[in-house]
């Protein structure tokens, strides 16, 4: 089962990556939304959940989910939104976009963990 990282930070993706494998998941990593995409086509029916950035160069992430949640082959796909992006009215614009949980950075390895958890359905 593998969960698909996207984010312009190649540490933030390491330190994703460090909290995603201790669950015993694989992590694939992306830089941009466009990237991501590429990932999808190939092997959209692996990937069981995004962790996904809003601030990239590209494609943004509300961009991007936007456009997965409008595809059918890739609609079913749960988001978590990982960012820096805090105020109130993009966390809404991000749910109302189809995101099923948020994250703002910084975060620590035991809130990464305890929200994927959270999206896989196993919250602790």
């Amino acid at each position: 089962m593998k969960i698909l990282s996207v984010d312009d930070s190649a540490i933030i993706r390491k330190i994703i990556r460090s909290g995603v494998e201790v669950l015993d998941y694989e992590l694939v990593e992306a830089a941009d939304g466009i990237e991501a995409l590429t990932i999808l086509e190939e092997s959209f029916e692996e990937i069981i959940l995004i962790l996904l950035d809003w601030n990239m160069p590209g494609m943004d992430g509300l961009v991007f989910l936007e456009k997965i949640k409008n595809t059918a082959s890739l609609k079913h796909i749960p988001v978590m939104m990982v960012t820096t992006e805090s105020e109130k009215e993009n966390i809404i614009r991000a749910i109302q976009a189809g995101a099923i949980n948020y994250l703002v950075k910084p975060f620590t390895i035991e809130e990464l963990m305890k929200k994927v958890l959270e999206c896989m359905g196993e919250g602790r």
